[in-house]
């Protein structure tokens, strides 16, 4: 199965505004390239912190949709929410300490729910899950959190990077990769840079991602 974690960011790394706000970094050209990603996927996966902050469909424009995933450790995603329209399928995965009330609700929406993990989301049980369902390509659209968690659990493959011409600043606001973050030099995740592309009014940085083990 392979991973690609796509995103947009600020020239100073930011993925939104302080206040966790909405913001366009890219344009027209980039969001073709994002669908066409989309389309070319199996599953999209989010965590619920983008959920709850972007309400995203998670759907494209030209062609099938993909399968829509959402890690949500604590079953959070509201019932109202577009991830949980009729547009497309969604998989949710909970932790055993989400409420039996909620993944009651969420399955009452339409939501598959999954259990993976104790006090989180075990996102290599639930990769090995996506998997198991045939999943070639996973496209993993943020926050920062889950792309974190990810690198340090080796399950990234390539990452797309999209840096537009803007700062956003403030040491609150979200970055590519939030977390804990990587202490000391040999836990870095292991990028090589592909290509780079002149994109509406900034840049793709296309890497591979391959394991420490490799280095």
């Amino acid at each position: 199965m392979h991973v690609v974690v796509n995103a947009a960011m600020s020239a100073d790394g930011k993925l939104s505004s302080r206040r966790r706000e909405q913001v366009t970094i890219s344009g027209p050209d980039d969001f073709d390239r994002m669908d066409d990603l989309r389309v070319e996927s199996d599953a999209i996966v989010v965590g619920v912190g983008t959920v709850l902050a972007d309400d995203p469909s998670l759907t494209a424009d030209g062609g099938a949709n993909p399968l829509r995933v959402v890690a949500d450790s604590r079953a959070r995603t509201p019932t109202d929410a577009r991830v949980l329209d009729d547009r497309a399928d969604t998989l949710i995965f909970v932790s055993e300490q989400a409420p039996n009330g909620k993944i009651h609700n969420l399955r009452t929406a339409g939501a598959d729910v999954v259990v993976a993990g104790d006090g989180r989301v075990s996102l290599p049980d639930a990769f090995s899950e996506l998997e198991t369902r045939g999943t070639q390509q996973v496209m993993v659209e943020g926050g920062g959190e889950l792309i974190f968690s990810l690198f340090a659990d080796e399950l990234v493959d390539e990452l797309r990077l999209y840096v537009g011409s803007l700062i956003l600043g403030g040491r609150e606001a979200p970055t590519l990769a939030d977390g804990d973050g990587f202490a000391i030099r040999e836990r870095f995740p292991n990028l090589e840079l592909q290509s780079v592309e002149r994109i509406d009014d900034g840049v793709l940085l296309r890497y591979s991602v391959s394991s420490r083990e490799k280095r």
